[in-house]
């Protein structure tokens, strides 16, 4: 049986997961377990403000936490969306794949599957972040929050030409090949900040934020979900490799479907991909974003500049 360089990509946030999903992949552990371990790392770090119960909150001041998980050898998957009161999303989307006949739970179902699994309530930590947003909302010119309807708090505080500089979205994703060949991802979000609340983005849609199959590659994207989702992006990208496109040709292809939406300013979508003998890149729709990646022969994670599409 042919042995695999182990490699795990990730996106720009994601270098301590990467180190400790390495140490895994090193030791002959499988890509399902570095990619969960990875997010898991992330999930815990309270200086990461777009995952875990440090993430940013929806326009209520709860962090709703997003997950799903893939294994590219059998095309299992596990999923939770709008999760409160549970930070390791993660290893619950990995159970959901595990242990139910389902892909997808959501709110109080994936809550109360969590505490039947023995999973332990996280204590929330974005206090501070409800601070700055209650501080920038008032820098909008809306000092009054009371008597305003839900779904205009929301459209007001999350359209990015009304505080242009706030980071409002983000994610973490993963994808490891280990030494026997079988590939693995992993994404976990708290989602778009000052959402309306049980708004759900692409990162637990399987197609859109996540995809990963042993035969043809694997794809997972971070940014404005709901672009990923309305063109069905990460299994887009690996369907085009599987009609023959080599991997810098459908990440383009990826990039059109998303050009085609016309995004408004500030929403953008970043891809990593990584196809089964270990070729990996990055794609963006905006110029300037990197992303990592981490070969077992290297001592640590490296940064490499994602593509974007030409406009000539």
């Amino acid at each position: 049986m042919p042995q695999f360089t182990p490699i795990i990509i990730a996106s720009e946030n994601g270098r301590q997961g990467c180190e400790a999903a390495m140490r895994i992949l090193r030791n002959g552990g499988s890509a399902l377990d570095a990619v969960e371990i990875a997010c898991r790392v992330v999930e815990d770090d309270p200086h990461e403000h777009s995952v875990g119960y440090s993430g940013l909150p929806n326009v209520l001041g709860d962090v709703e936490l997003d997950a799903s998980i893939m294994d590219g050898r059998t095309l299992r998957t596990g999923a939770v969306a709008g999760v409160l009161h549970y930070g390791n999303v993660i290893s619950l989307a990995r159970r959901v794949m595990e242990e139910l006949p389902h892909v997808l739970l959501v709110g109080r179902g994936a809550e109360r599957f969590a505490a039947e699994m023995g999973m332990q309530p996280s204590e929330q930590r974005s206090f501070e972040a409800l601070r700055r947003w209650r501080e920038r909302f008032d820098d909008a010119g809306i000092a009054e929050l009371n008597g305003i309807p839900l779904r205009e708090l929301a459209k007001q505080m999350t359209r990015p030409v009304n505080l242009v500089d706030r980071v409002d979205h983000g994610t973490v994703n993963f994808i490891a090949l280990d030494r026997h060949g079988n590939l693995a991802s992993a994404v976990s979000t708290s989602g778009l900040a000052w959402k309306y609340p049980g708004r759900v983005g692409d990162s637990p849609i399987v197609g859109a934020g996540n995809y990963c199959d042993n035969r043809y590659g694997a794809a997972a994207c971070t940014g404005m979900g709901e672009l990923a989702i309305r063109v069905s992006t990460a299994r887009s990208l690996v369907l085009y490799m599987k009609i023959g496109m080599s991997l810098q040709e459908a990440g383009m292809e990826a990039l059109l479907d998303l050009d085609y939406l016309q995004a408004q300013p500030g929403q953008y979508m970043n891809i990593v991909a990584l196809t089964p003998d270990g070729d990996h890149a990055g794609f963006t729709s905006v110029p300037g974003k990197q992303y990592l990646y981490f070969e077992a022969n290297m001592d640590e994670p490296a940064l490499a500049e994602r593509k974007v599409m030409s406009k000539e």
